[in-house]
């Protein structure tokens, strides 16, 4: 029977069971009820094309059923969490990221093919759209995080790495694209040395709200829907992310108890990103619900 308490994970999962797809249901399932992950595989597949690639909204705000990168890049994180990035499933991945991938090697964020289906107004759709780190660094650190070697990931990499050593001026999910980069590429002294420039550029151009009960002294980045900004939680998901170092523990503290305070009476999460359609703030809002309960407990918040 399902948890009817009150705690934090109990309301979670009433939230869970009322409003989210199927693939989040057995998510949940697996990460917080000992659900296997066989399930959450069978749920995953629904979403893969013959291609190689993943489509039919598996991100929500694109729409329709063609192949896309983000689809493809969220299809790797489940896999990711269920520990299933191998063998043939990530090879026929890898053999798709190669075909789409730009003249650089890299992943755009959004290929022509999404013309004709509804797609959030804020990612435009270009003929020859150009290679993306916010696309291609998530990917190639998972990857390299599970130990998958593919050719592709080769230039990808290359490319990855000159893309955060030029980054000056940047915004917060382009500095969590290059943070997923960097917790999985394998030189480490690299990494960490890059890492602590991207912290220096975090803090000097206020890209983390520190204080979150004066939230409305920081900027929120151009484009952005009003009061979405990222805090440290958004860049250190988990104590292990090279992320955690570019925080105090009080820093850290005060935004994890932010976190655990933004959980809504309904037991979900907040969707904090432009919403334009009313099945996509729907489908978003499990999916950050997700991602805030496994924040917590890699944090040592108490769930129960």
């Amino acid at each position: 029977m399902a948890g009817t308490g009150t705690s934090p994970l109990d309301r979670a999962e009433q939230f869970i069971w009322l409003t989210a797809r199927v693939l989040e249901q057995r998510r949940f399932a697996h990460q917080f009820l000992a659900g296997g992950a066989d399930a959450v595989e069978t749920a995953l597949a629904a979403y893969a094309n013959e291609d190689g690639g993943y489509g039919h909204a598996l991100e929500p705000d694109l729409r329709g059923p063609v192949s896309q990168p983000l689809h493809t890049a969220h299809a790797l994180s489940v896999l990711d969490s269920i520990g299933r990035c191998d063998g043939p499933r990530v090879e026929r991945i890898c053999r798709y990221l190669t075909e789409v991938s730009t003249k650089e090697g890299a992943l755009p964020a959004l290929l022509p093919s999404q013309r004709g289906y509804p797609a959030a107004p804020f990612i435009p759709i270009v003929d020859d759209p150009p290679a993306e780190l916010l696309a291609t660094g998530p990917v190639v650190g998972l990857l390299h995080r599970n130990a998958v070697w593919h050719a592709w990931l080769f230039r990808a990499t290359d490319f990855c790495w000159a893309a955060v050593d030029a980054l000056d001026v940047s915004h917060p999910y382009e500095i969590e694209a290059a943070l997923a980069f960097l917790d999985g590429v394998p030189d480490r002294t690299r990494a960490e040395a890059a890492a602590e420039r991207l912290g220096r550029l975090v803090r000097d151009q206020r890209l983390a709200v520190l204080a979150p009960e004066r939230r409305a002294e920081y900027p929120v980045a151009a484009g952005y829907a009003p009061g979405e900004q990222h805090f440290p939680y958004d860049y250190a998901r988990t104590p292990e992310s090279l992320a955690r170092r570019w925080f105090t523990n009080a820093e850290m503290d005060r935004s994890l108890d932010h976190l655990a305070a933004a959980q809504e009476e309904d037991g979900g999460w907040p969707v904090t990103w432009r919403q334009w359609a009313p099945g996509t703030a729907l489908e978003g809002r499990p999916l950050v619900t997700l991602r805030a309960l496994q924040t917590l407990r890699a944090h040592g918040r108490g769930l129960d």
